[in-house]
């Protein structure tokens, strides 16, 4: 039987990513897929805030090359979003109404970009990117980067909404790829009083039986210090599984085995 896991928003620490595989026992003491009968899901954030996003993208890519097809797979952070943004659009005005400075290079930077990930990101990597899905399903859960119910604006079903997104990222349109953004940066959607209903209803729609995602650091969302987190955060009437560990704020890399539901 196939042991599920997933991590989420790496951020430029592939130190941190290589130590919580190796303590899961998917990394050998060289950082070498170890892996046995798993399935592995990266939802997203490799770039941005931590100093090292292109060295997170290559080992995950490397850890690809050495596993058996399929067990490793990635979906797109907004991080990847933004990161890709840049490298396209850089300092060009993105066009609405009003007057504004909005930019993919001023959002970039206020969110944590890192010079170093845009000089070194090659085409083939970019090409690689812009090919991966924005939802996954597997062992029941319905897996995410953003903690959001505006996935469902591309359609209503996965392969509806990865297509979706999929075309919009191969388009040249700034004010499309700002949209795709803007969505993939809002969150907060299963908290509160209507978060598990908003739940339900995503799940009902796309599939499985709990959310996992990223994107908002679980520390924020139970009150604590990222460094005092030791596990993800379920909730929604446990429809929602939180991983994000903030890691480039001193929490950890979550590496999180997902029990089939």
């Amino acid at each position: 039987m196939t042991t599920v896991y997933a991590v989420s928003d790496v951020h430029g620490h592939p130190e941190k990513l290589r130590a919580s595989l190796q303590q899961a026992g998917l990394a050998d003491a060289a950082g070498n897929w170890a892996g046995q009968d798993t399935r592995l899901w990266f939802l997203g954030d490799f770039f941005d805030r931590g100093p090292d996003g292109i060295g997170a993208l290559r080992m995950v890519r490397e850890l690809i090359g050495q596993a058996p097809d399929g067990d490793i797979r990635v979906l797109l952070g907004n991080h990847e979003i933004l990161a890709l943004g840049m490298h396209k659009f850089g300092d060009t005005f993105v066009p609405h109404d009003g007057i504004t400075t909005r930019s993919f290079e001023r959002s970039w930077v206020l969110n944590g970009g890192q010079d170093r990930d845009q000089e070194l990101l090659t085409d083939e990597e970019v090409r690689w990117l812009l090919d991966q899905p924005v939802l996954g399903l597997d062992a029941g859960h319905l897996l995410m980067h953003s903690d959001t119910a505006e996935y469902v604006e591309w359609g209503d079903s996965i392969d509806q909404i990865n297509a979706a997104a999929h075309a919009e990222l191969h388009s040249d349109d700034i004010v499309v790829w700002w949209e795709v953004w803007r969505r993939m940066t809002s969150r907060y959607a299963f908290r509160g009083p209507s978060g598990p209903e908003i739940a339900r209803i995503m799940l009902r729609h796309l599939g499985g039986h709990r959310i996992v995602h990223g994107h908002s650091i679980v520390a924020d969302q139970l009150g604590i210090l990222p460094e005092n987190l030791t596990g993800p955060h379920l909730y929604a009437d446990d429809l929602a599984l939180g991983i994000d560990g903030g890691a480039f704020d001193g929490g950890p890399c979550l590496v999180v085995e997902l029990v089939p539901l």
